[in-house]
């Protein structure tokens, strides 16, 4: 299965008819599901379409209520998974703002006042279900009786199995964003046929279950043993990545912990043989695909086949003033910067003592004095299309316009930090030497030979944690939901620049904590109620 190719001929058009408001209406498309398929090869295409909704753009539906709104296809860039991820995730925090005020959605996003109309909010909740849809899709014509009298080989038939369980974990992961952001969203699943039905809504705790449920089915019983699988497909570790990562916000999402739990899956991680890459300032360059030491499940970029404004092109051009012999891309939007507040977390912005202070300086202040003045605020260059050995980008297209640059969804130097929170937090299973081993490993790997890296046990606290999270996963869309877990997003225990819309800083709502449900499926679907406040 070659994701990147299918990608770059692939249109996104459904499987299956959309819901409308004629549920009489023939499918337009002479190719229907039954052709699809009805040989290896169809099922393999649909497999590479379900991966393939990660690193795509385009007008796509959603829940069957509505599509993207119109503002996001206006800029179909907007409409990537990761770029509409990343604006949630980073733009509400200390570590990023961006500079284009009259972007649809920006305006609030940083200054935490967001209403129910959002483009960018809207945006990632039907992205999130259109992959959704596809893989309901590809699971109900890979159950047992769907595979029975098709004539496949057993060979084929376990192929289709393992692509089932991928397309279990890839909905899992989806389900997990919606749950992560939103609370409460509605639900289907492949039982559920387009147009047949009203989505009903389904409790966060619920939801909880559903995907660990389905997370460990899927590890337990289909998904490819560790390193294994092709390059670009989940395999067993990225589902006990992805249960780490639910077990250690359990608490936020159910009202009980599970640090224990997130301890056995980053042990499962850590015994399956990943390691930390040498060199920290390779990890997001244009062959970081070859990470497969550290990375254990990517979004494939590809500056040949897969060419929008979304994805790691957008973390490439996005950061202001970083020139393009720095970059390896042909320019900067002059778009993403970070607050002063997140810079002091090192020990200096020059990299010289703590690598991963990979900050523009040039050009820039420290202080974002202005939220919306693209030089108030370092930038990063944290994404680079080069490779790691400072060569141009083979895979770039001529004009330098897009990236090739992998999207770590999950990487090993998480499972440390992940296994020695759940040990801080008092899970069994861990152990506290060797979880101050893990941080240690990972600020060694960052200082080099700089200066003194190591910490001691009594320095090993959830705030210390809290800001080693932060200096070794920014712009990796993590900040957002550990900010949630450490009780510092809305509340006023940490304060940025702009955070509630004040230049100090100040505490916001509690509703916040959620993003709001789109008016558009409230309007549409009389099952769904707004989250809190909204």
């Amino acid at each position: 299965m070659n994701i990147k190719i299918f990608a770059a001929i692939t249109a996104f058009s459904m499987l299956m008819a959309a819901c409308t408001k004629d549920l009489n209406r023939q499918p337009s498309d002479a190719i229907t599901a039954a052709d699809v398929y009805s040989t290896p090869l169809g099922y393999n295409q649909a497999m590479a379409k379900v991966y393939a909704a990660f690193a795509n753009t385009g007008n796509v539906g959603g829940t069957g209520s509505a599509d993207l709104p119109s503002q996001i296809i206006a800029d179909e860039g907007n409409s990537d998974f990761l770029r509409l991820y990343f604006n949630l995730q980073e733009l509400t925090t200390d570590e990023a703002a961006w500079s284009w005020e009259s972007d649809a959605g920006i305006q609030g996003l940083h200054e935490m006042s967001w209403s129910s109309n959002n483009a960018i909010i809207d945006g990632l909740y039907y992205r999130s279900f259109f992959q959704i849809t596809l893989c309901n899709d590809f699971i109900a014509h890979s159950t047992d009786a769907a595979l029975a009298g098709k004539g496949f080989s057993s060979a084929t038939v376990d192929t289709i199995k393992a692509y089932r369980a991928e397309a279990r974990f890839l909905r899992a992961y989806q389900y997990w964003v919606l749950m992560d952001l939103f609370g409460n969203p509605p639900y289907v699943d492949e039982t559920m046929a387009i147009g047949t039905f009203i989505p009903k809504q389904i409790s966060r705790a619920d939801l909880f279950k559903y995907v660990e449920s389905e997370l460990i089915g899927a590890a337990d019983s289909g998904l490819i043993a560790p390193h294994q699988n092709q390059l670009g497909r989940a395999d067993q570790a990225a589902a006990w990545a992805l249960l780490a990562r639910l077990y250690l916000n359990a608490q936020v999402y159910t009202g009980t912990a599970r640090y224990t739990d997130a301890i056995t899956y980053c042990n499962k991680i850590i015994a399956a043989g990943y390691s930390l890459h040498k060199d920290y300032s390779t990890l997001m360059l244009a062959d970081n695909r070859n990470n497969t030491d550290e990375n254990i499940f990517d979004i494939e970029y590809d500056g040949k086949y897969i060419q929008n404004y979304g994805g790691t092109t957008y973390l490439i051009h996005g950061p202001a003033a970083i020139p393009d012999s720095v970059s390896g891309c042909n320019g900067s939007w002059s778009g993403l910067r970070m607050t002063q507040d997140f810079i002091s977390k090192f020990p200096d912005p020059s990299g010289a003592t703590d690598h991963r202070a990979e900050f523009w300086t040039t050009g820039q202040t420290v202080d974002m004095t202005s939220l919306y003045t693209s030089t108030a605020g370092l930038s990063t260059f944290k994404y680079r299309d080069v490779t790691s050995t400072g060569a141009k980008d083979p895979d770039q297209d001529p004009a330098g316009n897009y990236s090739s640059i992998y999207f770590p969804l999950f990487r090993f130097g998480e499972i440390y930090l992940d296994y020695a929170e759940a040990v801080v937090r008092g899970g069994s299973g861990g152990d506290a030497n060797t979880a101050l081993g893990y941080i240690n490993a990972l600020r060694g790997r960052a200082y080099g030979d700089s200066g003194t890296y190591t910490i001691n046990a009594s320095q090993l606290t959830l705030p210390f944690i809290l800001d080693e999270r932060g200096r070794e996963m920014y712009y990796e869309c993590c900040r957002r939901t550990d900010l949630i877990r450490f009780g510092e997003f809305t509340t006023g225990t940490y304060l940025w620049a702009w955070k509630g819309g004040v230049l100090g800083g100040t505490a916001v709502d509690d509703k916040y904590n959620l993003f709001p449900i789109p008016t558009t499926d409230l309007s549409a679907n009389p099952n769904l109620k707004q989250n809190p406040g909204y």
